[in-house]
């Protein structure tokens, strides 16, 4: 009685060997061809032939009843600008094609960069913004759902909420000088004029330590109130002189925009006190 249980035990035991024997081998089989697969496609970056995609950043509730909507759009793009039209490639709706939205497209992520404003009785219909570069179209659906409600303090610190509402600090007021008409062939100065409350208080240069590297030390960016330029609609490209940020110095700030193409342009003061900004457009017709 004995005996068939030990054969039986062996021949169990004996299976058991022969299943790891198998099971070790092609683990080392899998190691011989090399090691498996990431599980994540490192990302991608491309300086040109992407597209671009409209974002919709939220919904503000103005005082009258009535809504506005925010976007702003990713350019896929490292290098590569676009100027796109109003029209079938660069569109909203519902209602009139051209609502004021950006027609050049600089590269990366620019947030916060277009409004459009609806009635007080939209309910929840979408407004939908359209963008096709490439030949590839994307959409951002905007709608009035709460979740996505923001407010002006949102935009003016980039989404950073930190200090709150009741900070002292005000955002400052920024406006551009009328431009009058420019030419192809004759760069154009445009100064920001720009007002503040003095807050927050720019912190004082950084001092090196006794044997700390270059890079540890103040890199000569701008303290205090600044202005940034930058392109929102045109034909063509616009070349700044200084694009910023540019220290405010006697509540101006200049540069010098140059112009490739004849056509209206829209160019774009960013004013910074180094917590909140603002911004002012300015047109300028180039023949």
């Amino acid at each position: 009685m004995v005996r068939p249980m030990m054969g039986a035990s062996v021949a169990r035991w004996t299976a058991y060997a022969a299943m790891a024997a198998g099971a070790l081998g092609m683990a080392v089989g899998a190691l011989a061809q090399g090691p498996p697969p990431p599980t994540y496609i490192p990302q991608t970056k491309f300086t040109s032939g992407q597209n671009v995609v409209p974002v919709f950043e939220g919904w503000l509730r103005n005082p009258d009843g009535t809504f506005t909507m925010v976007f702003g759009y990713f350019n896929r793009n490292l290098k590569e600008e676009f100027a796109i039209p109003p029209g079938p490639e660069n569109k909203i709706e519902p209602g009139e094609v051209d609502r004021g939205q950006p027609t050049y497209f600089l590269p990366r992520r620019q947030a916060w960069v277009f409004r459009v404003q609806v009635p007080k009785d939209w309910g929840q219909k979408e407004l939908v913004w359209t963008l096709t570069a490439h030949g590839r179209t994307e959409k951002a659906y905007a709608q009035l759902l709460p979740v996505e409600e923001i407010t002006e303090r949102i935009i003016m610190t980039r989404g950073n909420l930190n200090p709150g509402d009741d900070d002292p600090n005000k955002p400052p007021s920024v406006s551009v000088a009328p431009v009058d008409a420019a030419r192809v062939d004759s760069p154009v100065t445009l100064t920001a004029l720009v007002s503040d409350d003095g807050l927050p208080k720019p912190r004082p240069p950084a001092k090196p330590r006794p044997g700390a590297q270059s890079n540890n030390v103040d890199s000569g960016r701008p303290r205090g109130l600044t202005v940034s330029w930058m392109q929102y609609r045109g034909p063509a490209k616009v070349v700044f002189d200084s694009a910023g940020p540019a220290a405010v110095a006697d509540g101006k700030a200049a540069t010098t925009a140059h112009f490739t193409e004849p056509g209206a342009y829209v160019l774009r003061a960013i004013a910074n006190d180094g917590q909140l900004s603002t911004r002012a457009d300015v047109t300028v017709m180039v023949k």
